[in-house]
């Protein structure tokens, strides 16, 4: 059943949730030597790189052979992209103590396509191998 192997991608975006819900002062202050890649532009390109392989994983037996494929998996990194987004602007207009950040916003979208192309060269170099060995 689809729901079974969505509910880690959906346990995922609940931690996500909590996390990008939380008041910045509960996270120790980390002084950084490159702004562009400080350890919080690491943590939002993780969290959505994971959570956008547990997503292509669930649905990956439902639509792997077809035509349809290509146009289901560009919709599910829309729905993860948009999420990414939905948190930043409830960072900036609803979560107290949090200010949502266009450069998280890259860094999660970076997390997306990372995991992407993670999952994409994981599952071609497996069809590829399984290919070989029938």
């Amino acid at each position: 059943m689809l729901f079974w192997k969505l509910l880690p991608a959906l346990v995922w975006a609940l931690i996500i949730l909590l996390l990008t819900g939380l008041p910045g002062t509960y996270f120790p202050t980390v002084i950084s030597f490159w702004d562009w890649l400080s350890p919080d532009k690491v943590v939002h390109i993780f969290i959505f790189f994971v959570q956008v392989l547990l997503i292509l994983v669930a649905f990956r037996t439902q639509y792997l052979l077809g035509t349809r494929r290509l146009v289901y998996t560009w919709l599910l990194i829309s729905i993860v992209t948009a999420f990414a987004l939905l948190t930043e602007v409830l960072q900036a207009y609803v979560f107290i103590g949090r200010d949502g950040n266009v450069y998280d916003f890259i860094a999660d979208f970076i997390g997306v396509l990372v995991g992407y192309l993670a999952y994409n060269l994981y599952f071609k170099k497996k069809f590829n191998n399984n290919k070989i060995n029938s």
